[in-house]
């Protein structure tokens, strides 16, 4: 086995943690105070091309794997941009994954080039109020009419919906109860957001509120045939074509902002002087930060490992749920400590730790819950009977 990244890879980590750089933690606090879009860090990222990442080169991206996306952005996350730096543009890379799979060539044409040069932005809408993580009790229909399909429905935790353009959309085609299987009948869609069917509220939230979530009421928007993606029915299979890249890039999200926490708390563990000496040399303060980052090494491996996997068509969704549960424990225990390193201050703005910590606390719910994923893991790793 070898554990060492290439030549090429290592570069793309200093080159993305030189970029990030340009943009502190005050930078980010402000940014999510305001509740304001990142605007020239996303222009940055995507002036030097890392917003194409994983877009195929003949559509104008770096065609680069899931892998090197990761390490993208796990430098971004472990810069202090945190979950706002990632969710900027991690869209693009793990939502836009199924219009190149199973998209035509003239969806490709439509909407891979621009979000590869970063003018067009892409929401991902899936989970519905009263579907939450079961994908096949969505209620949004798409009804065909002649050429086109009319779609109706809403759908809730849709991030960036109010700045995109396009959503890559699931819907029913067919009602679940006239198909051989649950997962059967849904379909995936390229839509225009267009504000004449399609309305979208904010959600206020406890953190990252630099990038906006929203719900989405959609209203009789009408679209073309053309604008489908793959077969009818088939929506559902194509989904899990985005699905475990995304835990595998949020998996390492997850990495950097556990290791942005615990440098910050390092630093301070060095520099605070109390009863003459570091507050570091205490044994209390010193072990459960080695601890933490002995944790955050360990979940390193596996989400490294589901991203070779991925990027080799080999299957991985038994490594990318493990990366996305692990990564997600341990950044939330190392930000947890560093606040808690931190003493009273932890709880203040001024030192960063606490925005870290509603971001680390996030991950641990979306996109998807840690109790989905032991009953992944229980359901097709061990073989157990199905528990919900």
């Amino acid at each position: 086995m070898d554990f060492l990244l290439t030549e090429d890879q290592q570069d793309l980590q200093k080159a993305v943690r030189e970029l990030a750089a340009n943009f502190d933690d005050d930078y980010w606090a402000t940014r999510d105070e305001r509740h304001e879009f990142p605007t020239e860090f996303y222009d940055a990222f995507a002036k030097a091309g890392w917003v194409g990442i994983a877009v195929p080169e003949e559509y104008g991206g770096a065609g680069q794997g899931v892998a090197e996306a990761a390490l993208m952005l796990e430098e971004i996350a472990a810069s202090g941009a945190g979950m706002n730096g990632c969710s900027s543009m991690h869209l693009t890379i793990f939502g836009l994954n199924t219009v190149v799979k199973h998209g035509t060539e003239a969806l490709r044409q439509e909407v891979l080039p621009a979000a590869a040069d970063g003018s067009l932005h892409v929401c991902f809408g899936v989970t519905e109020p009263d579907a939450g993580t079961d994908t096949t009790r969505i209620s949004t229909f798409a009804r065909r009419d002649g050429d086109s399909y009319v779609i109706r429905g809403r759908k809730v935790w849709i991030t960036k919906a109010g700045l995109a353009s396009k959503m890559i959309l699931i819907a029913r085609t067919t009602p679940r109860d006239q198909v051989r299987k649950p997962t059967e009948g849904m379909s995936l869609f390229l839509v225009d957001i267009d504000p004449e069917a399609v309305q979208v509220s904010p959600i206020p939230k406890m953190g990252r509120n630099a990038v906006a979530s929203y719900e989405v009421v959609i209203d009789d928007l009408r679209v073309p045939v053309e604008a489908r993606i793959g077969e009818e029915g088939e929506g559902f299979r194509y989904l899990l074509d985005g699905l475990n890249p995304e835990r595998i890039l949020l998996a390492h999200e997850s990495l950097g902002l556990g290791r942005a926490g615990v440098r910050r708390a390092v630093q301070y563990a060095r520099e605070r002087i109390v009863f003459d000496r570091p507050i570091g040399s205490n044994q209390g303060i010193a072990f459960p930060l080695a601890e933490a980052t002995m944790r955050l090494d360990a979940a390193e491996l596996v989400a490294r490992k589901a991203a070779w996997l991925y990027d080799r068509g080999m299957p991985c969704g038994r490594e990318a749920n493990t990366a996305k549960f692990l990564c997600a424990d341990a950044a939330f225990t190392a930000t947890d400590q560093a606040l808690q390193t931190h003493g009273g201050m932890g709880y203040a703005r001024e030192y960063h730790v606490e925005r870290y910590f509603r971001e680390a606390r996030l991950m641990r719910l979306a996109p998807v819950s840690q109790e989905m994923v032991l009953n992944y893991v229980s359901r097709h790793v061990l073989d157990l009977p199905r528990s919900y």
